[in-house]
């Protein structure tokens, strides 16, 4: 095969025990890495580099020079045909908008102003993306998804101002025009930033070249596996493709429609190629810039030092209040202890200085515990390489490492009483107890799932926890260290779980979800278990007594002791279990039923979290509350509301909760007026760099521990980790590490592999206030007018349009003249006049002609995002369009994704179509969530019977809101996650075919399992799906429609949907479906 390789020699890496990584050859000291986004123009080339635009030559060795230096990033720098400008994507006003400025630097100019999507984790991209400029160099070329439902597409803007002007394409990711301007290639899918190499499932990118002036559309690609980065040169046409494992540069010959592999760069792949318009392409490989000259098709690495000042690396001060990730208390209830950017800190509740006790930077610290004593902090780190269990002095010094060769995530260490041991667990469900001295044994392995609700008996001789039994429910397992064996409480029919011991050893507390009163739903006869979680006590020895018995008064006599006797009989507690029987000797608190979340016992109290229940698009009215039931009164009291987490000093007096932002301790024996600690002065100095190999290599393990296949997909992980960690000290930007991590997990092919977040130290970002309209510029006049008004629903607060409200006087076709007493002209962007106004209403100057005189002003109530009102206005099409094409009979309902908007959109759209003799149910561009069962439980109800009344002729279906007709589902490329298990499961339940395009592919979920260092996000594909005699389903392949239909690229006519209408009329008319009519009176007279 043709093609040019460069030259690679192989250096030993200083980690030992890593494999060798290749570096170029042309390395040396003064390279600089991770050069990204780079385009190409004479003998200069720009690109982005630590969120900043810097030039430099392409054949000499002077350093790069600086364009820009603001504190956010400044992206896709393109320069303009007569090299002039420089268009790129800036985040000036906090979010990302479209900017040029001279290419020699100065003062950037702003050309869009309308608010972009997001922020977006880093998988979805960038909106108002800058892509190149038209030949003429009169406008910009750039992404948006600002007028669209599910896609994006191409607009250009010029740098005169006025409105970006959508290509005539519906949908478009990346593209690049032919050198005289009449036709350019591009992409119609975009996925250019999704962490998945190899990727083959429907949302693999082709290419075709669209014709503008005769409206046509070919497609030029048409591969398994991804073609980006579209480049048209004078020399022909070029783009990028993994179709060989790796993204390289591949050339087309439209006259041959053949297609050339021109590059290899072997494990590196090559992104954002851009090209001179001529011969020549640039794009970034390894972290460097690569250029290949189409002319003699050579290929090497441009030489470039960058002389940044890494501003974005160095140490400053950081408050870390807001970044809390768990907390405790001292004993004795006086401090408040947290770990927060990878620290613990103690914290006084009154007086004195917070402490930061283990002070590293380099090692994520975290879960902290405070030995009863009130000695020692035990906590995890992973300032080894792995994660191990420490303790170090309460007020600081140097910490003592209790574990040394685990290799897993480790979580909640817990005191024993004594404060001679501690129990953990790990992400494998094993237990484990450590004593001081290192002594470590694993006591328990649960094989459902992790155990996290371990508790110590008030002797320290005990462990109990509870575990997730073969049918589901947990029981409660407890361990003694005097025999170590495991026994098991209970027989495991109901659920047991929360374990709590009392402070006298004699009763074991738990929750158990045993009281079922259930709600019936409103639109269904159907139920959802609430409130059904009782608070209940095993009698540990035969003789122990039951709290809650019948009440007598009765006269004591004076005990006689002191105080100093009644502590040492506190100290002499020793726990007895008698095992016989003990499944009958369980005792039911008197609590009333509740969503009880966690008890915990003091010597007189029983603390119990309550809640509402869990609702799916809204908060529960119901605030979490934390109460305290006085077990010799019975009677429970509130102690705080609208919590969100607490800790119980180990004295018993004292808790701290969390209530938003705030942290308060409460003393349980009074009942007074809580301490609000004041948290401020948890700080740290910090260099971020210091921070972000631990980042690298958090994520690094999160994947080897929480894989959903032990495997790795086949692909040697240690090995990836040596290639791409040597790589991290050149970053120099959290966004870059970012990539960089995204660019490691993604070998492993595999959908949901995301990373995102962290210290991005972005700018706040602007905001705008939106009218819910479109507008088009008169030319002739100069002026704006109203060309569409989004329609809206104003009864659903998130489809409310402004100017459709009652009391507006505001239609299409009217002329918009001033904005808050500013003039409006067709010179300038009204979305300009609409930025960073706060939440005040809006002054339109409105009329329907171009004159003042005569016009009204209009006060509006804005919104800020119209992304609600596009999608119900696409909805209430296809609605409106199904039902005049089939007079009615059909009904069409779209699930945007699984989850909370999802099920919404279905409820407020099913019910009411029920008795449509037909129904087309669209995912396209579903993005998945975890609610599908719940409506293909719906969808595959069938009436077994009918119902009638005796003086009316409405009839029921047995069961209820069953459907009648026939069924089919519209799916695309974008239909994902749990957006690809619907239609699979929709086809295996027989509800119809498959209409569209093959769907996304990636099926294998994901959880969170607590930030990262400096509150970054993981996610790891851990919960794989596969069935009876297929194995693992769907995950890299998608689900394949029955009928394909393509939607013509450049036609808004819905082809896939009409398709629908088809399939659906035919089995109307071969089925028939229809209610049964009443039958005749039965008559049983003999």
């Amino acid at each position: 095969m043709p093609g040019i390789k460069w030259v690679l020699v192989v250096t030993m890496l200083a980690t030992a025990g890593t494999q060798c990584l290749p570096v170029f050859a042309q390395e040396s000291e003064d390279d600089t890495r991770m050069l990204r986004y780079p385009d190409i123009h004479g003998d200069r080339v720009v690109f982005s580099y630590a969120g900043d635009l810097w030039s430099a030559g392409v054949d000499d060795d002077a350093p790069a020079r600086r364009l820009t230096s603001h504190p956010g990033l400044e992206l896709y720098p393109r320069f303009s045909p007569d090299s002039r400008w420089i268009a790129f994507t800036g985040q000036y006003r906090g979010d990302e908008q479209v900017y040029v400025i001279p290419a020699v630097g100065g003062e950037p100019k702003q050309l869009t102003f309308y608010p972009t999507a997001g922020p977006l984790p880093a998988r979805w991209g960038t909106d108002h993306q800058v892509f190149g400029w038209t030949p003429d160099g009169s406008a910009v070329l750039f992404r948006s998804g600002r007028g669209e439902f599910d896609d994006r597409r191409l607009y250009r803007v010029s740098v005169s101002g006025g409105l970006p002007v959508a290509l005539p394409m519906p949908r478009a990711g990346s593209g690049d025009y032919s050198p005289d301007g009449s036709r350019i290639l591009y992409s119609p899918l975009f996925r250019d930033f999704r962490t998945w190499k190899r990727y083959q499932g429907g949302w693999a990118q082709n290419l075709f070249i669209y014709d503008i002036e005769n409206d046509r559309a070919r497609q030029v690609t048409d591969h398994v596996r991804t073609e980006r980065d579209p480049v048209w040169l004078e020399s022909g046409l070029y783009y990028v493709s993994d179709r060989d494992g790796t993204l390289e540069l591949f050339g087309y010959d439209e006259a041959t429609d053949t297609h050339r592999q021109l590059t290899e760069h072997d494990d590196w792949d090559i992104k954002w190629a851009s090209g001179d318009g001529k011969q020549r392409i640039v794009y970034e490989v390894a972290g460097r810039i690569g250029l290949f000259d189409t002319a003699d098709e050579q290929a090497r690495q441009l030489r470039i030092r960058v002389p940044d000042d890494g501003v974005r690396r160095i140490a400053r001060r950081i408050e870390v209040a807001d970044q809390v990730e768990d907390f405790g208390v001292a004993p004795d209830g006086k401090r408040m202890l947290a770990t927060a950017r990878g620290d613990v800190f103690t914290v006084p509740i009154e007086h004195g200085v917070t402490r930061n006790i283990t002070q590293r930077g380099d090692a994520h610290d975290r879960e902290a515990a405070w030995s009863p004593d009130g000695k020692h902090v035990a906590f995890i780190s992973d300032r080894s390489g792995e994660e191990q269990l420490y303790i170090v002095a309460q007020d600081g010094g140097e910490a003592r490492a209790l574990t040394s060769d685990l290799t897993a995530r480790l979580y909640r260490p817990a005191w024993s009483p004594d404060s001679k041991r501690i129990a953990f667990h790990d992400h494998t469900g094993r237990i484990h107890v450590v004593d001081l001295d290192g002594d470590r044994r694993v006591i328990a392995d649960s094989p459902y799932e992790a155990v996290t609700d371990y508790v110590w008996a008030p002797d320290s001789r005990w462990l109990a926890w509870s575990r997730r039994d073969e049918n589901g429910n947990p029981s409660i397992f407890v361990w003694s260290s005097d025999d170590d064996e495991v026994t098991r409480l209970g027989k495991g029919f109901f659920s047991a779980y929360a374990p709590a011991f009392g402070r006298d050893g004699k009763h074991l507390f738990f929750l158990s979800d045993r009281e079922f009163a259930p709600q019936i739903g409103s639109f269904e006869w159907n139920y959802s278990v609430d409130r059904e979680t009782g608070v209940f006590a095993y009698a540990l020895a035969a003789d122990s007594p039951n709290p809650f018995g019948p009440r007598n008064d009765e006269t004591a006599p004076a005990s006689g002791g002191d105080e100093e006797e009644t502590e040492e009989k506190k100290e002499k507690v020793r726990v007895a279990i008698d095992f016989d029987g003990i499944a009958e000797r369980v005792i039911r608190v008197p609590i009333d039923p509740d969503n009880i979340s966690g008890i915990a016992l003091t010597d007189s109290h029983l603390l119990y979290v309550t809640g509402g229940p869990f609702y799916y698009g809204r908060q529960s009215d119901v605030e979490t509350t934390l109460k305290a039931f006085d077990i010799e009164k019975r009677e429970s009291d509130t102690v705080a509301e609208g919590i969100s987490g607490l800790a119980l000093a180990a004295d018993g007096k004292h808790v701290i909760v969390r209530q938003g932002g705030a942290y308060k301790r409460h003393a349980l024996a009074n009942g007074g007026d809580a301490d609000t600690i004041d948290t401020a002065n948890m700080i740290v100095q910090r260099a971020p760099a210091t921070e972000w190999v631990v980042v690298f290599d958090e994520v690094w393990r999160r994947f080897r521990d929480y894989f959903y296949v032990p495997n790795m997909h086949g692909y040697d992980w240690q090995a990836l980790r040596a290639r791409y960690r040597p790589l991290v000290e050149h970053v120099s930007t959290r966004e870059d590490l970012n990539y960089l991590m995204g660019e490691m997990i993604a070998e492993l092919n595999v959908g949901h592999a995301y990373v995102s977040g962290g210290d991005l130290q972005a700018p706040d970002r602007s905001s705008v206030a939106l009218l819910g309209a479109r507008f088009d510029a008169d030319a002739d006049s100069g002026r704006y007018r109203f060309a569409h008004v989004l329609p809206g629903h104003n009864q659903e607060a998130k489809y409310r349009s402004p100017l459709t409200e009652v009391g507006i006087d505001v239609s299409p076709g009217d002329y918009l003249l001033a904005i808050d007493g500013r003039e409006l002209t067709t010179g300038h962007n009204p979305y300009a006049l609409l930025t960073d106004r706060g939440s005040q209403p809006v002054e339109l100057l409105v009329n329907d002609e171009t004159r003042s005189e005569g016009a009204r002003r209009v006060l509006v109530d804005p919104i800020s995002s119209e992304s609600a009102l596009n999608y119900l206005e696409w909805v209430e099409d296809n609605l409106a369009y199904v039902d005049r094409e089939t007079d009615g009979r059909v009904g069409y309902l779209h699930i945007p994704d699984m989850g909370a908007g999802g099920i919404y959109e279905f409820i407020k759209w099913y019910y009411p179509q029920l008795r449509k003799q037909g129904l087309i149910v669209d995912v396209r561009g579903n993005g998945g969530g975890n609610v599908s069962s719940m409506i293909l439980q719906r969808l595959m109800k069938r009436p077994l019977a009918f119902g009638y009344q005796a003086h009316n002729d409405w009839q029921d279906t047995y069961p209820g809101q069953s459907f009648i007709g026939p069924m089919v589902s519209l799916i695309s490329e974008t239909s994902a996650s749990d957006g690809d298990i619907f239609p699979y499961f929709f086809r295996e339940a027989g509800l119809g075919p498959l209409i569209g395009k093959r769907t996304w592919g990636g099926v294998v979920g994901i959880t969170g399992r607590g930030p990262l260092i400096d509150g970054g996000t993981v996610f790891v594909p851990e919960f794989g799906l596969g069935q009876p005699g297929e194995g693992w389903i769907i995950e890299g392949e998608g689900v394949a429609p029955d009928i394909e239909v393509e939607n013509d690229p450049t036609s808004d006519r819905d082809a896939q949907l009409d398709r629908g209408i088809a399939e659906v009329l035919q089995r109307i008319e071969a089925q028939q479906p229809k209610f049964l009519p009443k039958p005749a009176p039965p008559v049983k007279t003999p």
